[in-house]
């Protein structure tokens, strides 16, 4: 396994919560004793009993208003899962509206950019895409089966057939081509959805991006039973629709791990009695990721009053995690990525908890 592999996947876990803030709150909990005493709403005590597995001290600092993260099920060899929940004192709509405001959303501390891609597309929407100077020096000696950055096989053939980077001009070159591959990509998936997803082939191992996507929400049967339409829409979009929805893509570059990664992200928000669901689909990622997918779940609970369960759930799958280092790393990972989750619960509770309406 090559070097790189190892320094990047000893800060994945960092990279499985970028779709939240970045935290630095403490996010104490201000639960009166009464609301505290109530019971968990049924799908919820049910999902924690059936797939999380919650211990009863977990469930005890739940209900208490902490937020509580755990561990899920997941490939060892190729995917990590969280679970995070914690009760917010806020409309489901104060999140609603702040996640549809995504640029301001995700935006400081490591996130360098984030813009909202028009519908349909617009190749204006990646004016700010810069290339960082590593990437640069990387497309220069990027070849089938070994690139550090992930890319198809027909995008290193563009770059290495319309790219001389002899020419004074060619950083300002391969950044415009930069631009254009990005704006194909995400019109070609809003024309053709998961069939126009990349196949990486910056290493030996070819990557289908929609394979790697379909194994990894075959693996939550939650889905199956909570949120089916939601399934099949994510599955089979845009074919398949989903009923008091709204979506959108956007395109962030952002400071995880050893280089600035830029990723591109299909965002759907649902309307359900009782509740609201936020899908963040990942469909690119210049490092690290092969896909992720995160959802959020916005239960009310009238036994609380005003408020809702912010339930999230978060898997990821990378190309670092097998292999006797894979092996040897994965306990820190996964770690790490549950801190890292428990952080940003903190911070979008007390953020909510502040200016919520």
């Amino acid at each position: 396994m090559r070097f790189r592999r190892l320094a990047i996947i000893c800060r994945l876990a960092i990279i499985t919560i970028t779709a939240m803030f970045v935290a630095n709150a403490s996010g104490q909990s201000f639960q009166s004793p009464a609301a505290s005493q109530a019971p968990l709403p049924s799908a919820l005590d049910n999902y924690l009993t059936t797939y999380v597995k919650l211990t009863a001290p977990q469930r005890r600092q739940l209900l208490s208003g902490s937020p509580v993260t755990a561990l899920l099920d997941a490939n060892a060899g190729q995917e990590v899962g969280i679970f995070g929940a914690v009760w917010i004192d806020a409309a489901p709509a104060s999140y609603v509206a702040r996640m549809k405001d995504i640029e301001r959303f995700e935006s400081g501390g490591a996130f360098r950019v984030t813009k909202r891609i028009s519908n349909p597309p617009r190749l204006e929407d990646f004016d700010a895409l810069e290339l960082p100077a590593d990437d640069v020096a990387d497309l220069r000696r990027c070849r089938i089966s070994d690139c550090e950055i992930k890319l198809s096989q027909p995008s290193i053939d563009r770059v290495r057939n319309e790219i001389n980077w002899s020419r004074p001009t060619a950083v300002a070159d391969a950044t415009r081509l930069a631009r254009r591959l990005a704006f194909e990509y995400v019109t070609g998936y809003q024309q053709g959805g998961n069939d126009r997803l990349a196949v990486y082939r910056d290493s030996e191992r070819p990557t289908f991006v929609a394979s790697e996507l379909r194994s990894m929400i075959d693996r939550m049967p939650e889905l199956v039973e909570y949120l089916p339409d939601f399934r099949t829409y994510l599955l089979q979009y845009p074919r398949a629709t989903l009923t008091n929805s709204s979506s959108f893509l956007y395109w962030q570059e952002a400071k995880f791990g050893l280089k600035p990664t830029v990723r591109i992200n299909h965002v759907v928000i649902q309307d359900r009695p009782g509740a609201v669901a936020v899908a963040s689909k990942l469909i690119y990622a210049s490092h690290y990721f092969w896909t992720a997918l995160e959802f959020r779940v916005l239960l009310s609970d009238p036994a609380r009053g005003r408020g809702f369960w912010f339930v999230n759930v978060s898997r990821s799958r990378s190309d670092g995690l097998t292999g006797f280092t894979g092996r040897l790393i994965r306990g820190k990972v996964e770690n790490e990525a549950q801190k890292g989750i428990l952080a940003a619960l903190q911070n979008t509770k007390q953020k909510l908890e502040q200016r919520g309406p």
